[in-house]
């Protein structure tokens, strides 16, 4: 018996751990969790389109106002653990692939360890809020977007790093709402059982709420690199921020109304995905 034998059966046992219940039934939660937060912050967005102010449209907004809720503090901690679920599957995916076909790509394992940094973030600073460290999770996005610009504008080439950052930000922003227009997320969905009225929800909400996401991201790297190019970090902004300057384009509030009526629908279509994804 060599040490490759040894090897084998170890490899076999983890794979079966990805693939078990535990882990499938973290990543359904994980996609209600991720509902939440877009129902709530588009929910507030659309607030502030129709004339309020008040709380910020952004991750920390969307915290405080579940905070005070009845049984806030364990809402808090469900959706932590639901975020963190997230990321554990994301990590199951780049360690052992993704369900589907090409699951086992290199490109599809690297873009599910990078969505498993970022949800293990997002998890991070729920739990920290949940435990009552308020800075953590309830911020202001705009406030930390400029922190973030102005340190980074510091280092040297820090114009060139804001600047692929927003680049790459405005490429992933493209690149989520042209999937979404296209339908991709149709290849991850379980077809067998799903009915008319089912398939009719999930293009509705995923088109329209993915293409939504896609414009949100797209303008915070628009932002990021205008901070860059006039090297000044005020100019970055956050959810919040972004959001509240659709409203003054040309086309008013109604495009503010438009991307937050998107995102509350990104939620819902969050909702669908935790029944009828295949994981």
């Amino acid at each position: 018996m060599n040490a490759r034998t040894l090897t084998v059966p170890g490899q076999a046992g983890a794979r079966r751990a990805a693939n078990s219940s535990v882990v499938e039934a973290a990543a359904r939660w994980g996609f209600v969790a991720r509902g939440v937060i877009y129902l709530l912050v588009g929910a507030l967005a659309l607030h502030i389109a129709f004339g309020g102010s008040g709380r910020q449209a952004d991750r920390g907004g969307a915290l405080t106002q579940l905070s005070e809720q009845p049984f806030g503090s364990v809402l808090l901690w469900a959706l932590g653990a639901g975020l963190t679920g997230m990321a554990l599957w994301r990590l199951s995916e780049a360690l052992f692939g993704a369900a589907g076909a090409d699951g086992h790509k290199a490109r599809k394992r690297l873009l599910s360890a990078g969505r498993c940094l970022f949800y293990g973030f997002v998890a991070y600073s729920v739990l920290a809020f949940a435990a009552g460290e308020s800075s953590s999770g309830s911020g202001s996005s705009d406030r930390q977007s400029q922190d973030v610009t102005a340190r980074a504008l510091e280092l040297p080439g820090g114009r060139w790093i804001v600047g692929l950052a927003g680049a790459g930000i405005v490429a992933a922003g493209a690149w989520i709402a042209v999937r979404a227009a296209l339908r991709k997320y149709r290849k991850h969905l379980k077809q067998g059982g799903m009915s008319r009225r089912t398939r009719r929800l999930i293009d509705v909400t995923g088109v329209a709420g993915g293409v939504a996401r896609g414009v949100l991201f797209a303008a915070l790297g628009v932002f990021a690199l205008s901070a860059a190019l006039s090297y000044e970090p005020e100019k970055a902004k956050g959810f919040d921020d972004t959001l509240r300057s659709f409203a003054e384009t040309p086309a008013g509030p109604w495009l503010l109304v438009l991307v937050a009526a998107g995102l509350v629908l990104f939620g819902i279509f969050s909702f669908a995905m935790a029944r009828v994804r295949r994981v």
